[in-house]
């Protein structure tokens, strides 16, 4: 597929999308971003079947039982060691990218999908409930990286007026791999108990795809240039994903940046947390992913977990809650879509105020449908529409957009170390929010929303008010417009400790720790 340069009237040139651009977000979003979705989900359906073979193998060894609680915590052992593997791999993945590339890291850490794959299909053979928790987290180790370095590597190689399409091609994955997991859960598909391991190790499948094809295309231009000072690779890599496009502008931008880090090595996490040239940054990446988590991933699990008594008040018959609850994961599909297709146009700041926005007020709506439904009919209806917004909102902008924005916030020194930040609190939130909920909604009830519904309202105040629009801008304008806003601010601290230090003359000197509003009184005529 050829690449036309458009050349628009400000003079800048606009690339177009190419085969190679397109190849690589499909492959590495297919491979290792729709695990993280599929994962997330797969345990859900063979809940009942994981447990009985869990109780029969302890038999089997000591000929006695389990307790339903220590069944229960095992089971819940099993579902939350994905995200200590998550946490874990997140730690990892700077110095992982930093070693072998984005593309190379991407490459090698498919061996640990394989590994947890044969562990996990094989666990029922070998009698082994063990095999199972291992697996699930080693498979979290590699969600842990790849919800890191996909983004990192997309936007590293997309030109800048699509690097917010490329950028949120994993959230889409993340979503179909919910929704496959939904549809294979059927019990018209693996859904039967002789298929659960069959079913938990699946993922071997595309990562196999994934694993055969990646390697052919180049490495992150940006890396081979910045980190690896390799000119001839770069302009190799560039040609690949830009085809017949002018390259000659782009390698002058990141030579550009290449020379204001020529006296900066890579940062590890504790000197970026120290750095206040990037304080802003920091303390964004760590509001939006906090927030993602918080008022998205495990806002919107909360919501499945009452989804099939929803859809019963609602009056569809049980038997086909389970259907009804897997076609909710196309709008999680289509609100991705939406987004992908719409953040080039409208930027990051509308999508994800505008997805905060929404979700806080479904999370509004939810409280007040669970407290009117027993009086007013209706109000089951209005609950089942909430439950689709706050869906349709986190995946239109909060799905996605923090892990676009913590690439664009951040030059090349400081890119490993801000997504180690990122992901680890990303992964921290998750783990905390699925012991502290349970609490909050035995204490708060339905007013447990409003908790979610205020996170969302302050995280979208966040962003309208301290971060810029990045869109359509080179990772060395971002870092010029968070430079200017620190100079500013930096110019009305001293011009306040000016004015502070002038009413004092005036004073001639007057009381030190006199307030400053009562400065003036203090003047001598």
């Amino acid at each position: 597929m050829a690449e036309e340069v458009l050349i628009p009237p400000s003079g800048k040139i606009t690339s177009h999308l190419t085969a190679s651009l397109l190849a690589v977000a499909f492959l590495t979003s297919f491979g290792s971003s729709m695990l993280y979705g599929y994962n997330l989900a797969v345990v859900n359906s063979p809940a009942v079947y994981i447990k009985d073979f869990y109780n029969k193998t302890v038999v089997g060894r000591n000929g006695t039982g389990l307790s339903e609680e220590t069944l229960t915590l095992m089971y819940s052992l099993t579902v939350s060691v994905f995200a200590v593997g998550g946490l874990l791999g997140s730690l990892i993945v700077g110095m992982l990218v930093t070693r072998y590339g984005r593309k190379g890291t991407v490459v090698n850490t498919t061996v640990l999908v394989f590994i947890a794959a044969l562990l996990m299909g094989f666990s029922r053979i070998c009698g082994s409930p063990e095999m199972i928790i291992i697996g699930r987290f080693i498979t979290g180790i590699h969600s842990g990286i790849s919800l890191s370095v996909v983004p990192m590597y997309l936007g590293e190689i997309a030109p800048k007026n699509l690097r917010g399409f490329l950028g949120l091609v994993p959230s889409i994955f993340i979503g179909t791999g919910v929704f496959v997991a939904q549809i294979l859960g059927l019990h018209e598909l693996l859904g039967k108990e002789e298929h659960w391991p069959l079913f938990l190790s699946v993922i071997a499948v595309p990562t196999f795809i994934q694993l055969m094809l990646l390697p052919w295309f180049p490495e992150s231009p940006r890396y081979l240039l910045i980190e690896k000072h390799n000119i001839h690779a770069t302009i190799r890599a560039l040609k690949w994903y830009r085809a017949k496009c002018n390259i000659q502008a782009e390698i002058e931008e990141m030579q550009e940046e290449q020379r204001s880090l020529l006296s900066v090595e890579t940062l590890s996490v504790w000197k970026l947390m120290l750095d206040d040239t990037v304080r802003w940054q920091v303390l964004s990446v760590v509001v939006i992913n906090i927030g993602m988590q918080l008022s998205g991933i495990d806002a919107v699990r909360t919501i499945w977990f009452y989804t099939n008594s929803i859809f019963e008040n609602a009056g569809i018959p049980a038997p086909e809650i389970q259907y009804t609850t897997a076609g909710t994961g196309i709008i999680e599909i289509i609100a991705g879509l939406i987004g992908c297709f719409t953040i080039e146009k409208l930027g990051r700041r509308p999508l994800m105020i505008g997805g905060f926005a929404m979700m806080g007020i479904c999370s509004t709506g939810i409280t007040l449908a669970l407290i009117l439904q027993a009086h007013l009919s209706f109000m089951r209806y209005i609950s089942v529409c909430c439950v689709v917004g706050i869906i349709a909102g986190f995946c239109i902008g909060p799905a996605g957009v923090p892990f676009l924005v913590t690439a664009e916030l951040f030059k090349q020194s400081h890119r490993p170390a801000a997504y180690i930040i990122g992901g680890s609190l990303n992964w921290l939130s998750n783990f905390t929010v699925g012991f502290v909920f349970p609490f909050l909604q035995m204490s708060a009830g339905a007013y447990c929303y409003l908790v979610f519904a205020t996170i969302c309202a302050s995280v979208a105040v966040y962003v309208y008010i301290v971060i810029p629009e990045t869109k359509n801008k080179t990772f060395m304008e971002i870092s010029q417009m968070f430079s200017k806003k620190e100079a500013v601010l930096e110019t009305q601290s001293l011009i306040h400790v000016d004015q502070l230090k002038l009413r004092k003359l005036n004073g001639y000197g007057g009381l030190e720790h006199a307030s400053v509003e009562f400065d003036s009184s203090l003047s001598v005529p």
